[in-house]
């Protein structure tokens, strides 16, 4: 008696994921998700703490609740600058990933759906950047923005940050899949322009890739410490890592405390992102396109 072909498929890959196996995955994944985890929690833990007991006692478990102290405590501090600082971030963060997002759209669309003389060299190119660490641009980028005297300036940091090889090379391998020729033929004999079908058709079938492209920027630009502490001297231009760093090095004019406050307080932006976006990472949002 011959078995179905799914169902051997099926007993195959039951023998091949044995009890051991899985045992060994989750082992694996339990401590990945316990060595990210983990300093978060602590975070957690010790800015509810009552102020001033953050790094005593237990830093596993909650000891008291002082966190809406300690929040006006730090909006408290220099004038309340830490607001500042975060809405520094939010702007820098959101104009940078949304024009990178953008552009990074544009180009990935026309590597993939438009065939013109130096494609191929351009999309190497596209994936040699990728391969080249953001930080190495740092000292080149201060030297270029101080001779065009752009230091102290926010447009130091968001020039740098509309620029993402990563982003171009997601968008060209998603519109290549995902966006159907035979969509854009459609639209074409309709009389649809280039510039109408990529906002009309492409656009909403590169969707999910989009939000991926913009979280990413949106996370890169936020966590980016070096080139804005070169590029920006002024207190008040600062975003929100530069702040609390600064903040950290003097321990004595801020208690702190306040920088571990501070810290927790800004990656709630990153949360709130991530939650109100992650529906839109779902496969398939492009399925019957083609009928």
């Amino acid at each position: 008696m011959s078995i179905p072909i799914g169902r051997s498929a099926l007993i195959t890959s039951r023998r091949e994921t044995n009890p051991a196996s899985r045992g060994a995955v989750l082992a694996v994944l339990g401590l990945s998700a316990f060595y990210f985890l983990f300093p978060l929690w602590w975070l957690l833990v010790s800015a509810t703490k009552p102020f001033g007991e953050q790094f005593s006692g237990s830093g596993l478990w909650f000891d008291g609740f002082g966190l809406f102290d300690n929040i006006a405590r730090l909006s408290s501090q220099d004038g309340g600058i830490f607001w500042r600082w975060m809405l520094n971030s939010v702007l820098y963060c959101g104009v940078g990933a949304l024009i990178g997002t953008l552009l990074s759209a544009l180009t990935g669309y026309a590597l993939a759906k438009y065939d013109f003389p130096g494609r191929g060299a351009l999309f190497g190119l596209v994936l040699a950047a990728v391969l080249v660490p953001k930080v190495l641009f740092t000292l080149p980028l201060y030297l270029m923005f101080s001779d065009v005297h752009l230091i102290d300036n926010p447009l130091a940091v968001l020039l740098p940050s509309v620029v993402s090889p990563f982003g171009v090379y997601l968008s060209r391998v998603f519109a290549a899949q995902a966006v159907p020729d035979e969509v854009l033929e459609a639209g074409r004999l309709d009389g649809a322009g280039e510039l109408r079908l990529f906002w009309r058709v492409g656009m909403r079938m590169m969707l999910p890739a989009l939000v991926t492209i913009f979280l990413f920027q949106f996370v890169e630009i936020w966590n980016n410490y070096l080139l804005p502490a070169m590029v920006l001297g002024d207190d008040r231009l600062q975003p929100v890592t530069v702040g609390l760093v600064g903040w950290n090095a003097s321990h004595v004019a801020v208690p702190p405390p306040l920088v571990v406050i501070g810290s927790l307080v800004s990656i709630v932006p990153l949360l709130i992102a991530f939650l109100a976006l992650q529906r839109f990472w779902r496969a398939g949002m492009t399925a019957g396109a083609i009928k």
